[in-house]
């Protein structure tokens, strides 16, 4: 399981003046966090807009992504929702050959209990023939799994892998990598903890900056997880106000607004989320330009 230690970045999905796919520029961005020396890749995330997606669009998406990542990193796709039978099928459906993991997120809207989301996602792991890696996010699922659903999960099945925590609790994911089983890993799912969470004994994270950044994430993970906190402490404090900016107006608008200033993509996105505005926007110009 060390194919998701490090730094993994949730890739963007560029979109086009008319709201379809930018396939062109998705392979671009591939290509920029590959060179940028990230660890592994996961695609169809919160960032990568999945839930505006249609059913064949996932499947394209997929099938490019995995042609452009061409096994040169390993590739983690999104694949939940608060449906666990649908999530199943998709799994089943899906060509999951050249994809090495999936993430899958808590379930949203229904509020299910602990108990619900240990049987939700054991269905889940039972079924799926790739690794799974649990996304703990209560702010958008309205749910937490705690550190004991957690540790149940990664102690009776095998095939849970990792957890991407972002609950913003530290106490609560210094709990699960104490109880953890040695190869199970923990996985900040914020930037702006990655270095506390692998101060603690995680692996690294799943970044969103490290789609406009990924030589900088890379070398900040890096550093942290060889305890040269140090230089990764440099590192993290120069992009303090970027993260602070990829979140001020919602995600993925904001780092579709850093990676528009460096061309990678245009500043596009799919209804319900609009760029950001015009403030942040011009604050977004400014910290590109600071940062080069």
């Amino acid at each position: 399981m060390k194919r998701f230690k490090g730094t993994g970045v949730a890739i963007i999905t560029p979109f086009k003046n008319d709201s379809s796919i930018d396939f062109t520029a998705v392979g671009r961005v591939i290509n920029h966090v590959i060179k940028g020396g990230v660890n592994y890749i996961v695609a169809m995330g919160t960032t990568g807009e999945a839930s505006t997606l249609t059913k064949d669009e996932k499947y394209a998406l997929v099938s490019y992504v995995t042609e452009a990542v061409d096994s040169r990193v390993p590739l983690v796709i999104g694949i939940g929702g608060n449906n666990t039978q649908e999530i199943i099928n998709t799994i089943v459906e899906f060509d999951l050959q050249g994809v090495d993991g999936i993430l899958s997120v808590a379930p949203y809207y229904n509020k299910p209990s602990q108990r619900g989301l240990f049987q939700h996602f054991k269905a889940i792991a039972t079924c799926s023939p790739l690794p799974i890696l649990i996304y703990n996010v209560p702010g958008r699922a309205s749910v937490n799994i705690t550190s004991d659903t957690c540790l149940e999960l990664a102690h009776e099945c095998d095939n849970i892998v990792a957890v991407k925590e972002a609950s913003g609790d530290i106490a609560q994911i210094m709990r699960i990598i104490k109880g953890k089983p040695e190869n199970f890993h923990v996985i900040s799912g914020d930037d702006m903890l990655t270095i506390p969470v692998i101060a603690a004994g995680g692996s690294g994270v799943i970044s969103v900056l490290a789609n406009a950044y990924p030589a900088e994430c890379s070398e900040l993970v890096s550093d942290a997880l060889k305890s040269n906190f140090k230089a990764a402490r440099e590192i993290q404090f120069r992009f303090i106000e970027a993260i602070e900016l990829l979140f001020a107006d919602g995600n993925p608008s904001g780092v579709k607004a850093f990676m528009s200033n460096m061309n990678l993509c245009q500043n596009i996105l799919r209804l319900p989320l609009v760029p950001v505005n015009k403030n942040v926007y011009s604050r977004i110009q400014k910290v590109v330009e600071e940062l080069k």
